[in-house]
């Protein structure tokens, strides 16, 4: 026969937040993927894409259900970033949130609106839409700061780039990232040393300077390298 329990303590509510990089190589910019509000609280400003959590639901799979919802982004591998749990974060009560992190090609990953939200776009870090709803400016930099940090021991940036990928658009991601300047040479004999890239073979066509080779990522020599604790400072 089962038992009803009452608990001694209010249980806030828990949502889910999620910041979604993506470079833009092009533009050489690192941009995050927002959301426009349909409802209140904050209607019309822009925020991350998340929400409650359901019930049934556990926190991956929350944020998973969200991102697609509010934003039509699939197949996006979370990483959780840290709990936020000001007691004045929400108007509406006392709420937790849990924020995730991924690193996705924005051109692989169209935003597109839908639930209660009204838009949804990639913005530039230094072109933000005004200031984010909730405490969602304080987690994007929180995020920001893990990225930066985690690029400086893990080869990261592959998931931000094409499956053929050049030594300086890498370099580029990593500028971005960091947002400073890297010595050409250290950086590429870093990389090299690694020996996780893989030589396609394949040059640039048709362009003005010298044709630079294509390379791509070789996971399986990665994930060995992670198994030995081998250090990724770059």
């Amino acid at each position: 026969m089962s038992q009803s329990f009452v608990y001694d303590y209010p249980r806030p509510a828990v949502t889910v937040d999620c910041v979604v990089f993506g470079a833009d190589l092009r533009e050489d910019r690192l941009k995050v993927l927002l959301i426009q509000r349909d409802i209140d609280p904050f209607s019309g400003k822009w925020a991350l894409p998340g929400g409650f959590m359901r019930e049934h639901e556990t926190l991956e799979v929350a944020a998973i259900r969200e991102l697609e919802e509010e934003a039509g982004l699939k197949d996006v591998f979370l990483e959780q970033l840290y709990t936020f749990s000001s007691t004045d974060r929400d108007p509406r009560g006392r709420v937790v949130s849990v924020a995730y992190y991924a690193l996705v090609e924005p051109e692989q990953h169209a935003a597109q609106a839908a639930t209660d939200a009204r838009d949804a776009a990639w913005f530039a870090l230094d072109e933000l839409p005004g200031e984010l709803a909730f405490d969602h400016g304080q987690i994007l930099e929180v995020a920001r700061e893990r990225l930066r940090g985690k690029v400086r021991y893990r080869p990261i940036g592959f998931e931000l780039l094409p499956e053929k990928f050049t030594l300086s658009e890498l370099q580029r991601l990593y500028e971005m990232i960091l947002g400073q300047k890297l010595d050409k040479r250290n950086f590429q004999r870093k990389l090299h040393r690694m020996n996780i890239l893989i030589d396609t073979g394949e040059v640039q066509q048709n362009v003005a300077h010298r044709a630079a080779r294509y390379y791509s990522f070789d996971e399986k020599a990665y994930k060995q390298l992670e198994r030995d604790g081998t250090e990724f400072s770059i």
